[in-house]
């Protein structure tokens, strides 16, 4: 059985990892990432949804985010529930997806959307260190990856928001 992590403290600042199911590359397209940031302005939105730091890499992401006005695990459930499906269609429907059935075949089992692995990895943020330690590894992963030589060159981030080169796709929430 997977161990499932689960926020203790629904109103902390938490950094979490969403990976999609089978670790495939969807985020490679602008249209599906662009989905993934609807689904989160949304949240911000609507459901009072604080982002301080994120990242979209080709098959996961990491943010540190509050739920200020909800739970944040009912957030999280509906951002994961409504990206899911928007994004699935998203790909059923791109007529330039070369890798529509082969996707659709491995995000999908019994004629159900299987888009993100079950659960998230989650770290209550405790301290500002701490804080300053996940936002660089969020930063970071683009470098590791070898996308960027300059984390703020990456735009799917908030780098270059943190370092004044650009405002990103989305508000951020400064931490402290």
């Amino acid at each position: 059985m997977a161990f499932s992590y689960q926020i203790q403290d629904q109103g902390a600042v938490h950094f979490v990892t969403f990976t999609v199911h089978q670790w495939v590359d969807v985020f490679t397209r602008d249209i599906y990432r662009e989905k993934f940031i609807d689904g989160l302005k949304f949240c911000q939105d609507q459901k009072g949804l604080e982002i301080f730091s994120w990242v979209v890499m080709t098959n996961h992401c990491h943010l540190i985010l509050r739920a200020k006005e909800e739970n944040l695990s009912d957030v999280i459930r509906d951002l994961k529930k409504f990206t899911s499906k928007s994004i699935f269609q998203a790909i059923q429907t791109n007529p330039k997806e070369s890798r529509r059935e082969w996707i659709c075949k491995l995000l999908s089992i019994e004629d159900r959307i299987w888009f993100w692995e079950e659960g998230y990895h989650g770290e209550e943020i405790y301290s500002v260190d701490f804080f300053d330690n996940k936002a660089e590894y969020i930063h970071q992963n683009p470098v590791k990856a070898g996308f960027v030589d300059k984390e703020e060159e990456y735009i799917w981030s908030s780098a270059g928001d943190f370092y004044g080169v650009r405002k990103g796709k989305l508000d951020l929430v400064p931490f402290g």
